[in-house]
């Protein structure tokens, strides 16, 4: 296997498990939320959740499909929180690192496009749309915590 292919496998593995905790989160803490609004903000966690499931079927997807890998079936550290200040914000912090961490290999597909050629299309496709949902995300959490 092309080196580039075992790289982005890890990569992509590590965002599964991201995503994969995430979903988990999100569902957990909406449960938690009580209170003025409560009902639109467990809504909106819930939608969220589903999102992060979409994305895991997509890391999934990729990592076996295009690119022949293994998808892990681990995930990453889950935050807990009780409140809806703190649980708005440790989410927001979630979706920023998500962000930063999949931009990271978005350039490293396009770094490495010449030694993907029948895989660049569609890691880009598929990483800019994630990209493209987690950054709705911190919008609406933003929005949600008045900043």
């Amino acid at each position: 296997m092309v080196k580039i292919k075992e790289d982005l496998i890890k990569m992509l593995n590590k965002a599964l498990e991201l995503e994969h905790a995430a979903r988990i989160q999100y569902l957990a803490h909406a449960e938690m939320v009580k209170g003025l609004n409560a009902e639109k903000i467990i809504e909106r966690l819930k939608e969220i959740a589903g999102d992060e499931g979409k994305h895991e079927d997509k890391f999934r997807n990729l990592i076996g499909s295009f690119l022949g890998g293994e998808p892990v079936m681990s995930m990453a550290p889950t935050h807990q929180a009780g409140e809806i200040q703190a649980i708005l914000e440790i989410n927001l912090k979630g979706e920023k690192e998500a962000i930063d961490f999949y931009k990271q290999i978005y350039q490293k597909v396009f770094e490495n496009k010449a030694d993907l050629p029948y895989e660049f299309e569609t890691l880009e496709h598929e990483l800019r749309h994630i990209i493209i949902d987690e950054q709705e995300h911190v919008t609406e959490l933003s929005l949600l915590l008045g900043k």
